[in-house]
């Protein structure tokens, strides 16, 4: 259902503000220091508007960020939100500053976030007590954390600041968020849920309720995934008191760049303008599609389509063990079909749908993988459980001690018993195998070797190779 649109530009100050911005045409003296000439660069720079003497004036004198920032509020029912030019990563980092209540602070942390929270850790002096999923034994993908493992993590850990859980995982799982508030709010805690993937929870009767709705106090989204917003859009949101708004402000502040991009900014407003006025329309299509598509890929022999009511509705992810096909295989054929999806390992595809998608891309893609695994199909092999959820982290040194340790780098197979000064992660999905401070054991080797071995890039660490780690001297 297309849209025009101008025709969201009266509920949505930003994308009015970057329209008129290029009906007036300005010649700025102000950065960008592109002035708006296409001559030069390209087009690469089309639509390229500051916040500052752009959107708004320099002194921010009409509040358009902030109206936009409270009508985002008020549809997902929250009492604060702040935009982030910066991603989820910004967001994510922001809450971790929030939380932090000095030094030596520690809070329980789910093993399926993302390294963005992890690297807010180190930046607020945090220590995560990990909580590692569950892992469904038919996929080898994980499940959500059980409130009862939260609760035994918070009863060791009475000192904790706060429970944070990534929520729904980078596969599409959803776990019990409505419980795990409980839980963190009987313990007197408040609950941070990474919601990066689920930007349309709640605005269709078909999706699951979105985290705020379920009790969390912070929920983060990115509307870069799953709304039709530019890269690095995202949103987080509080409510309640369990988080200090002056500290979440002060985090965002401390953590965001001084030149936000507005054309991000406008995107994002001009996305809950678009879901607060055709979200449930447009998301049913794109349900409806991929509900055809779920329903023709299950009947690929061997083919394990995730879905049920633990899973993202519009997800589509894909286990092929029973297909004997290898994925890196399946995803060279999708990228010479001009098919690229989300991720692909030996035993996984997941293609991230959005409100964008219709039922004629969808059977595009379905055709596609319908086709390459026939073509490369193979004997059945046995499910696997991936890296990125096997290893229990043995925490030696509080993430910021080892991250900002005196660090040398020594050959792989020398550095097992020695204590991590890097974070070191398959991705996608970006869920860490290692982490600072965490010893290095047989088990993460082995857990990097095989992600490395199923095709996976091996991500943040100094020597991409692995042929060498980084660990404290």
């Amino acid at each position: 259902m297309p849209t025009d649109p101008r025709a969201l530009r009266s509920d949505a100050p930003l994308l009015d503000a970057w329209l008129r911005f290029q009906e007036d045409a300005p010649t700025p003296f102000t950065i960008p220091g592109h002035k708006q000439r296409h001559d030069l660069v390209g087009d690469v720079v089309a639509g390229d508007v500051p916040l500052y003497a752009g959107l708004d004036t320099m002194k921010l004198s009409r509040g358009v960020l902030a109206d936009a920032e409270a009508r985002a509020a008020r549809l997902w029912g929250a009492d604060v939100c702040r935009f982030s030019v910066g991603g989820s990563t910004h967001a994510n980092q922001a809450l971790a500053l929030a939380i932090a209540n000095g030094d030596n602070g520690s809070v329980v942390v789910s093993r399926t976030l993302h390294r963005s929270m992890l690297l807010g850790l180190v930046l607020a002096g945090l220590t995560p007590h990990w909580v590692r999923p569950e892992v469904d034994a038919a996929t080898g993908l994980p499940l959500g954390v059980t409130p009862k493992a939260v609760t035994d993590v918070l009863r060791r850990h009475p000192e904790a600041a706060a429970v944070l859980v990534g929520d729904p995982s980078y596969v599409g799982t959803v776990g019990d968020v409505a419980a795990l508030a409980d839980v963190a709010h009987a313990n007197g805690v408040p609950l941070v849920v990474d919601a990066a993937w689920s930007a349309h929870f709640g605005f269709h009767p078909d999706l699951p309720r979105h985290a705020l709705q379920l009790g969390a106090d912070a929920m983060v989204v990115s509307a870069h995934k799953t709304l039709p917003a530019w890269s690095q859009a995202a949103m987080v949101f509080v409510q309640g008191d369990r988080i200090d708004r002056t500290r979440l402000d002060a985090g965002v502040e401390a953590t965001h760049t001084t030149s936000p991009a507005g054309a991000i900014l406008a995107s994002i407003d001009a996305a809950r303008a678009l879901l607060e006025r055709d979200g449930e329309s447009l998301l049913g299509e794109a349900l409806s599609a991929v509900r055809t598509a779920r329903t023709r890929l299950a009947t690929i022999d061997g083919l394990v389509v995730l879905e049920g009511s633990h899973v993202d509705p519009l997800k589509l992810t894909l286990v092929l063990p029973g297909t004997g096909a290898d994925g890196i295989a399946i995803e060279n054929d999708l990228l010479a079909t001009g098919l690229p999806v989300e991720a692909a390992e030996r035993d996984t595809l997941v293609a991230q749908v959005s409100m964008a998608d219709t039922t004629d891309s969808l059977g595009r893609l379905v055709e596609a993988i319908s086709t390459s695994i026939a073509r490369h199909r193979g004997a059945p092999r046995p499910v696997v459980t991936g890296a990125a959820y096997q290893v229990a982290p043995v925490t030696v040194l509080p993430p910021r001690a080892a991250f900002f340790a005196p660090s040398e780098a020594v050959v792989l197979r020398d550095a097992v018993g020695r204590v991590s000064a890097e974070l070191v992660a398959p991705y996608p999905p970006g869920i860490p195998v290692l982490a600072p401070g965490e010893e290095v054991t047989h088990a993460v080797l082995d857990a990097l070797g095989k992600a490395r071995s199923d095709g996976i890039r091996i991500a943040y660490a100094a020597d991409p190779t692995l042929t060498t780690l980084r660990v404290v001297g």
